[in-house]
This record gives structure tokens, C-alpha cells and sequence, in this order.
């Protein structure tokens, strides 16, 4: 996961669930984000009208992130608020992921997750295989992907 996050996973993308007033769902990826507490995850909003005017119309979100290495991860539930810029906690919110940024990405809105509920995420594979261990979990994705780790 992004900065500040305590989680063993490295999710690199996480996925905002939303929902519009018509009650219309939509998934979006979102590469900027940070867990900025036990009960907080900012996501920068650079390219995010729908999920902005969905949460407007509907705060309740649903965000997933998923290590694809590890094939687990965790989903956040909760209530979303829109920050804008002219809002007073804005800079203060924004900062870790700014940071990310290194400024490239202009970040029109903080969407600020207060968190309800986070439930794990485990591939079927944890469920259906237990005698595997993780690291033979991981071997299999890294084949799945055509990938191999970097060795440091």
C-alpha cells in the first residue's frame, strides 16, 4: 500500500466503489493514496469527476487493495467527503500525497475515506489450497504474471 500504511501487503493501485443517484455502481482505479491514520485514507483526485460527483450524491465507498503477488489485501468501507482546495484541512490532507506526486499530477480534490470497517481480501487460493504456504501462493502469481521478484 501507499505511505503510511502498516499493512504487510504493497498494493499498487486501489479501486474506489461508488455509487451515483440513480444508483448507478462505478469502479475506478486510483494510483494515488495514502493511509493517513487507523481510520483515514486520502486518494487524490487528478482525473476523478465521476467518483467526485458520485460521492456528492452518495457517501457511502467501498475501496479495495490487493497485493497481486500476494493475491490478499484488505477492503475499507465507510463514508467519503470531497476536500477542496479552499477548504481548511486541504494542504494538510493533501501533503502525502503530493509528496507522491512530486508535484507532476495537479490534485484537484482530496476524497478523504473515513473508515468503517475493514474486512481482509484472500485470493480463493488461500481458502481452497491451506497445506500451500504464502510463498508458493506468491510463486504461482509471479508465473501467472510472467514476472520474477526483485532481488535486493
Amino acid at each position: 500500500m501507499s505511505a503510511g500504511s502498516s499493512a504487510p501487503e504493497k498494493a499498487v493501485l486501489c479501486w474506489l466503489a461508488t455509487v451515483d443517484a440513480d444508483n448507478r455502481p462505478n469502479v475506478s482505479p486510483k494510483e494515488i493514496y495514502a493511509q493517513t491514520g487507523a481510520d483515514r485514507l486520502v486518494i487524490a483526485d487528478i482525473a476523478s469527476a465521476r467518483s467526485v460527483r458520485n460521492i456528492r450524491a452518495n457517501p457511502a465507498v467501498c475501496v479495495s487493495l490487493i497485493d497481486v503477488f500476494l493475491q490478499r489485501g484488505r477492503k475499507l468501507e465507510g463514508q467519503a467527503e470531497i476536500i477542496a482546495p479552499d477548504h481548511p484541512g486541504f494542504t494538510e490532507l493533501a501533503a502525502p500525497l503530493v509528496a507522491m506526486t512530486g508535484g507532476k499530477f495537479p490534485i484537484r480534490h482530496v476524497i478523504s475515506l473515513h473508515i468503517a470497517r475493514t474486512t481482509p481480501i484472500l485470493a480463493p487460493s488461500y481458502r481452497h489450497t491451506p497445506d500451500r504456504s504464502v510463498a508458493d501462493l506468491q510463486a504461482d502469481a509471479y508465473q501467472t504474471y510472467g514476472v520474477q521478484p526483485i532481488q535486493k
